[in-house]
């Protein structure tokens, strides 16, 4: 594990859910408040192959967590990260009202130069913030007050979730992975299947 586990009291684990990754995290990340306790790193991505990250990013079991400027240029040294292009909705739990507060981006990381890589197991979730959690809370505001809170840049920041898939056995370190994640990991298998013509 790296060396982002000692903000951490002992015995507690970093195990946050989707919804607490963009609420209690990017959320306030992205709006400049203060994150406690203050364990995941601010992390350019895309120059580190997704092996390379243990001692940069915050390190829970095998899933690295990090903080990252959205960019379109996912390409590092080795490989790229490949969008398996499906969004899943966030939605918030503690209303009866469900409300989006962020999107879950799927990503695979290749080997080689783009288009002509090979798919690893690693997979990277990206979160971000949505339009509609950026806008609830002024949906009401007079246009001057939102106009003193268009400085918060919802779009730039992003969290990202990278850890290796383990196919050879079914325990693979406390990563679950729910119907949607399996449907969407599975979409980019397509590619590789041609079809007769």
């Amino acid at each position: 594990m790296g060396d982002s586990n000692v903000n951490l009291p002992p015995g507690f684990r970093f195990y946050p859910t989707d919804e607490e990754l963009v609420v209690h995290f990017l959320h306030r990340k992205a709006a400049l408040l203060p994150c406690h306790p203050d364990v995941i790193p601010d992390l350019d991505l895309y120059p580190y192959d997704p092996w390379d990250l243990d001692g940069k990013a915050m390190a829970e079991g095998n899933k690295w967590y990090f903080y990252s400027r959205r960019t379109q240029n996912r390409i590092t040294e080795n490989g790229y990260w490949k969008s398996l292009g499906v969004d899943e909705p966030i939605f918030s739990t503690s209303t009866d009202i469900n409300i989006i507060v962020g999107m879950k981006k799927y990503f695979a990381f290749y080997i080689g130069e783009p288009p002509e890589g090979h798919k690893t197991n690693w997979v990277m979730q990206e979160y971000s913030l949505s339009d509609h959690s950026s806008s609830a809370s002024g949906s009401s505001r007079s246009s001057s007050r939102r106009r003193s809170r268009s400085k918060i840049d919802y779009s730039k920041w992003v969290i990202c979730r990278v850890y290796e898939r383990n196919c050879d056995n079914d325990d693979d370190g406390g990563t679950e992975l729910s119907c949607l994640d399996e449907v969407f990991l599975s979409l980019d298998d397509l590619d590789e299947i041609s079809l007769p013509h």
